[in-house]
């Protein structure tokens, strides 16, 4: 390719590049230029809605409403305020989109952009004054078919507030005084709307319209909670009072403490509040009334549970009042006296200090058990103490006590068992003798060309055992410790012996029968005989399982399948 064509090539990928950089910039300024043109036209717009059509029209309504009326300084200032969000906040708004218009003709778009926003700003601050300014002036134009509306649900409120009250008039004798000077007030109130509304006085009209409403809703609430009110604090709650009064005489003559109660301050504190609550009551103030009482209600029936639990306590401190005396009792006697035979314990199987001191530990716990018991009694005696509580401390005092029991158990069998473990170990002494000497016998019953040295190493072994433990059973004092490794080691040597010694007579027998047996085949096979006669000498030597295994070999020779069935009858 020659040099002329990568020069035209080098300009028109060049010029290209000039050309989408141009479009692309182009194309960026004129999507910046139709953003900002958007928020011009809609800030127009918002700047136009500010003095709309409602605002023009509520002020025609209120003129007419206001004449002859207090309101008259009223209008003056609304005319006023929206004569200054016409020709000042509008115009400056005005001026600044004008401001606005001349940098985006001008493409400062930075400058722009922060002048919008303090345009946005103020046009929503102006909007905001002729909104509040449209809210105070519709209370007027809207005041006499809104206050008419809500009137004529009060009525209906109220009457079916006097209503209830004529019902149920037995119901509310604490308080038909100051019921009736309120129904009363409310017809007055009514009246008074009504010569308000004749003379316009709008302002005045909905001091009236909300002094009704709260007071049919205080008359509402007092009419459906002052007959639960009455109930609870003139009989329901004195006769609890009264009830549980007796009661808690009756208990306490009969030795119950009920000081934790605090009855009597309670009692004279509910007084109080029930007072307070009636007072209240006859000016018509019956806030929190019903849950104070509710309370008060609640509190008087948990001291029934509290008399109960009382009740069931001294049972239980009944019941545990002898059972705990006579088991402390008995536990320091049983104690005591293997306290006193710990001398002759230690010394008749070498234990040292710490192997009894559980002894000394039990008798502590006893001790302090049986003065946490005297403890106790004389709490109750002295009648300082609730049963409840007494109840208490008498379950936990059981367990500790039991739990000491347990301990005296452990100790009594423990020790126990080291006489058992001496007559077991002599009994045990007796019983591997006579195995020893049955094996002894049956090797001797059995005459065998010679005996394995083996079993003369394992029945050394296991005389040696067995005269170990008799020298432990004869030693004063023993130590059962030592002792029962003794009978350990002495017992497993003893059946050790015996076992070899059946094993022994038992594969010798097995290796003379198949010695016998093979005899027939000597004539007949030469490798028989040579095997017969290893089997021999190896019996001789008194190498039996050599000679069985040398007599199963060469019979298998000749007849296939012997070595099974000599097996077979050697395992039997």
């Amino acid at each position: 390719m020659s040099t002329d064509l990568f020069v035209i090539l080098g300009i028109a990928t060049y010029l290209l590049s000039i050309v989408t950089i141009g479009v692309v910039l182009y194309l960026m300024s004129s999507r910046e230029k139709k953003k900002y043109r958007k928020q011009l036209d809609e800030l127009e717009r918002d700047k136009n809605l500010i003095v709309s059509a409602n605002l023009m029209a509520e002020f025609n309504k209120v003129e007419p409403l206001v004449q002859g009326s207090d309101m008259q300084d009223s209008l003056s200032l609304w005319k006023k305020r929206f004569q200054t969000i016409k020709d000042t906040d509008i115009n400056r708004i005005t001026d600044a989109l004008l401001e606005a218009e001349e940098l985006f003709t001008e493409k400062k778009y930075k400058e722009l952009s922060a002048k919008l926003s303090d345009i946005e700003l103020d046009i929503y601050y102006v909007k905001t004054k002729a909104t509040f300014l449209l809210d105070e002036i519709k209370e007027i134009t809207l005041s006499e078919e809104k206050n008419r509306e809500t009137i004529t649900k009060l009525k209906a409120n109220y009457r079916a507030i006097l209503t209830k009250y004529h019902e149920h008039k037995n119901d509310y004798t604490l308080v038909t005084s100051p019921l009736e000077l309120q129904f009363e007030n409310v017809d007055k109130l009514f009246s008074a709307f009504e010569v308000a509304m004749e003379k316009k006085a709008y302002q005045e009209v909905s001091k009236i319209v909300k002094a009704i409403d709260d007071l049919t809703g205080n008359l509402k609430l007092v009419i459906e909670e002052a007959p639960m009110i009455i109930t609870l604090g003139k009989n329901i709650i004195p006769k609890k009072i009264t009830e549980i009064t007796s009661i808690a005489k009756k208990m306490e003559k009969d030795g119950y403490n009920l000081d934790y109660l605090n009855l009597p301050y309670n009692v004279t504190e509910s007084s109080k509040k029930i007072t307070d609550i009636f007072q209240r009551l006859n000016v018509l103030n019956i806030e929190d009334s019903i849950f104070e009482l509710k309370t008060m209600s609640d509190y008087f029936d948990s001291i029934y549970n509290d008399f109960d639990k009382e009740k069931i306590a001294r049972k239980i401190y009944n019941e545990f009042l002898r059972s705990i005396l006579i088991k402390v009792t008995k536990l320091i006697k049983i104690n005591d006296r293997l306290a006193n035979k710990l001398d002759d314990i230690k010394y008749s199987y070498d234990l040292e200090d710490e192997d009894v001191e559980i002894v000394f530990k039990i008798k502590e716990e006893l001790a302090d058990e049986r003065s946490d018991y005297d403890d106790i009694i004389e709490s109750q005696r002295s009648k300082k103490t609730s049963y409840s509580h007494l109840g208490k401390e008498m379950e936990l005092l059981n367990v500790r006590v039991s739990k000491t029991e347990e301990k005296l158990d452990v100790a009594l069998r423990t020790f126990g068992s080291m006489k058992e473990d001496e007559l077991r170990a002599r009994e045990q002494l007796d019983e591997m003798k006579d195995i020893l000497n049955k094996a002894k016998s049956e090797m001797k019953s059995y005459k065998l060309p010679i005996i394995p040295d083996h079993y003369f190493v394992e029945l050394a072994e296991a005389t040696e055992a067995i005269a170990n433990m008799v020298a432990e059973l004869e030693k004063t004092p023993i130590s059962i410790k030592v002792l029962n490794t003794r009978v350990d080691t002495a017992r497993d040597l003893v059946l050790k012996v015996y076992n070899t010694t059946r094993e022994t007579i038992k594969t010798a027998k097995m290796a003379e029968t198949a010695i016998v047996y093979g005899n027939r085949y000597r004539t007949v096979n030469q490798e028989v005989d040579i095997g017969l006669m290893k089997a021999e000498k190896a019996f001789y030597k008194g190498n039996f399982k050599s000679s069985l295994e040398f007599a199963i070999h060469a019979i298998n020779v000749i007849e296939p399948g012997i070595y099974q069935k000599l097996i077979e009858e050697y395992q039997n």
